[in-house]
């Protein structure tokens, strides 16, 4: 069965890969999986078509016959489940990869994204300097900790797995910022995860989104 995924049909990040679709068109070429996307504008998000697949009205979801998926974490753990390439054979080993993966979403993302909103939605508010501050302090605990854990290897527990593609697409949120250079192995880790074939795939797929939007 043909798999459908969402995307915006004009990214607010203007093709920087930043959306989560990225996750989820990451994965699938991981795993050499072929995939339909479905572009929407942001009206058609909030339509009931699309509220029937996600309840909150944004993307990505994932379509496969009668199964229906939101939230982009658990789209990639559905796909890593059912193909080889993104999670151990072994089953302790399958439990950190699974760990990482929440570790990426539930304690990385959160500061790093409010971060990025707060910047957009507040800078003119009377408290954006302390609020951007205390977001900045707790960004740079989070990434010391991973920095730590991380330290020379490659990835952060053996081969390539769905943690890595989770953190790895959470810390590009920060790339101009200045921060993840004060952690040179974590940006030296989001270059290698750039550096993957099939990143690069999703990556000039969502591209050429944004480029046809922008032309057409």
């Amino acid at each position: 069965m043909t798999i459908t995924i969402t995307a915006f049909e004009r990214s607010p990040d203007r093709g920087k890969g930043l959306a989560r679709d990225m996750r989820v068109r990451w994965a699938l070429e991981e795993v050499d999986q072929p995939y339909d996307v479905r572009l929407l504008s942001f009206k058609a998000m909030k339509e009931p078509a699309h509220l029937a697949l996600h309840p909150f009205g944004q993307i990505p979801t994932y379509e496969e016959g009668d199964l229906a998926l939101f939230e982009s974490g658990a789209i990639v753990f559905h796909i890593a489940e059912r193909q080889p390439g993104l999670l151990p054979d072994d089953a302790n080993a399958r439990a950190r990869a699974i760990t990482w993966m929440f570790a990426a979403l539930d304690t990385v993302e959160p500061p790093i994204f409010d971060r990025a909103l707060v910047r957009i939605l507040e800078r003119d508010e009377p408290w954006y300097e302390q609020r951007l501050r205390v977001l900045e302090d707790t960004i740079r605990k989070r990434l010391s900790g991973l920095s730590t854990r991380l330290g020379d290897a490659d990835w952060l527990d053996g081969a390539f797995s769905a943690g890595d593609l989770l953190m790895v697409t959470v810390l590009r949120r920060l790339q101009g910022s200045g921060m993840l250079e004060e952690y040179p192995n974590l940006a030296a880790y989001v270059a290698r995860g750039e550096a993957r074939p099939a990143y690069k795939r999703a990556f000039d797929a969502q591209l050429a989104v944004f480029t046809a939007a922008s032309t057409g």
